[in-house]
């Protein structure tokens, strides 16, 4: 079972991310469910950014 997830790994995980906007589009409609999309790639672009550019480096390194 392990050796057939590392071979499908990708398709698996996009039938199950397909299976969430499925269930989000019947469950809270279309809008709902296209803003909850557009928000989450802000918030990962902007993770990107901050990750790439290390703006908050020095902050999480002082408060550790």
């Amino acid at each position: 079972m392990e050796k057939m997830f590392e071979t499908y790994k990708l398709p698996i995980i996009g039938g199950v991310i397909g299976l969430i906007v499925a269930l989000l589009f019947v469950t809270i409609g279309f809008f709902q469910t296209l803003l909850i999309i557009i928000l989450m790639g802000v918030g990962i672009a902007i993770g990107l950014y901050l990750d790439k550019s290390h703006l908050l480096d020095d902050y999480l390194n002082d408060k550790q």
